[in-house]
């Protein structure tokens, strides 16, 4: 099947949480939330290694919502319901719809973490590349190092299938690295 006639859901709703595709005027708050993490973030996240502006980030995001529309990554921002403030960035990247298996990245603003927030939006969209889009696996890599990273898949009840040893480089330090390969399947 075409990948653009694909039904994906454009939000999906948590508890607490409102998760759903980037859209164009989302730069300015991904920027802040980028800026005030920026600490936490560059040991981990390429992007978070070169300097970017507003306008960057919102070039970004509109990339990011053409991707999403043509499906070839589904990239989800991550808002609190109650409030509509911007929480984190995730989604299912490197898709293989003739599976279907996905991967599933994220990253979330350092003023949210430590309530819960990002293992409730991996599990809402865990449950959307099952339920909704029939993935057969969703995968989960991180480096070996980023504890609280390698923490959600584990309380989600992944499996850790292997560690790739020296699998890739930290873009921070530019130190050779070990990759955990977390899974869950269905079928």
């Amino acid at each position: 099947m075409n990948p653009l006639l694909i039904d994906v859901p454009e939000k999906v709703e948590t508890e607490r949480l409102l998760i759903r595709m980037p859209r164009p005027g989302d730069g300015p708050e991904v920027y802040r939330a980028i800026q005030a993490s920026i600490n936490e973030l560059k040991p981990w996240m390429p992007f978070a290694q070169y300097e970017q502006t507003e306008q960057d980030v919102e070039l970004n995001v509109r990339e990011a919502h053409i991707n999403f529309l043509k499906r070839d990554d589904l990239r989800l921002h991550v808002f609190l319901k109650e409030t509509g403030e911007f929480v984190a960035s995730s989604g299912l990247h490197r898709i293989n719809w003739s599976i279907p298996k996905f991967e599933i990245d994220y990253w979330i603003d350092t003023r949210y973490s430590g309530k819960g927030y990002m293992t409730e939006a991996v599990q809402g969209i865990t449950d959307l590349a099952f339920h909704k889009l029939n993935a057969r696996r969703l995968e989960r890599r991180c480096d070996s190092n980023n504890v609280r990273s390698r923490a959600i898949p584990e309380r989600l009840g992944f499996t850790l299938e292997g560690i790739l040893k020296n699998d890739g480089i930290s873009p921070g330090t530019q130190e050779l690295r070990d990759t955990c390969v977390f899974a869950k399947y269905k079928g």
